[in-house]
């Protein structure tokens, strides 16, 4: 059995969870609506305001499904009621970004400008040119966006130019020395 997968998710006041006969699970709150569809070798049961999984069988597949479903359910819950924030931060001269209607501009040293496009479910405010902040009810989403825009300019060891996590520290490295 999986422990993460026994552990019972507590659903706060204002979010509401529904699991349709096909296994698609909506979790309704107040900063947005989730679907899902569960695997079907998974069960979940809604009782006393807490969200409980158990597995059909006890193979292999299975246990590892038991916890990533009931690790996405608790994600679901957590985002509609609290949202996900990731921070980024982008260090380098003449380096910055500006958010232009439902694209992230920014100017990292290249000779172009790079326009990521911003996908409706997520809010991106750029403060200071340097700083931004990814704000969404969808983990993954916040995740994915945030790690597609690092990846345009991830942060190098010598100088540390580049765009990074505003908690991730970059190991320095010492530069070439002239005897």
């Amino acid at each position: 059995m999986s422990r993460i997968g026994n552990k019972e998710i507590p659903l706060p006041d204002k979010v509401k969870v529904s699991v349709g006969a096909q296994g698609d699970v909506v979790v309704e709150g107040p900063k947005g609506k989730l679907s899902w569809t569960l695997p079907r070798e998974i069960q979940m049961a809604i009782e006393d305001g807490k969200v409980r999984f158990s597995p059909a069988d006890s193979s292999k597949r299975t246990k590892a499904l038991h916890g990533l479903s009931r690790s996405l359910v608790n994600n679901m819950v957590t985002g509609v009621s609290a949202g996900f924030r990731r921070n980024l931060e982008i260090q380098g001269v003449g380096f910055k970004a500006a958010v232009q209607g439902k694209f992230l501009n920014l100017a990292l040293g290249k000779s172009h400008p790079i326009n990521h496009p911003i996908p409706d479910a997520l809010k991106v405010v750029v403060a200071d040119n340097t700083k931004i902040s990814v704000e969404g009810t969808d983990r993954q989403l916040v995740g994915q966006f945030a790690a597609d825009v690092r990846g345009y300019y991830p942060p190098e060891p010598y100088k540390g130019k580049g765009v990074r996590y505003s908690d991730e520290v970059v190991r320095r490295k010492e530069g070439k020395t002239v005897q």
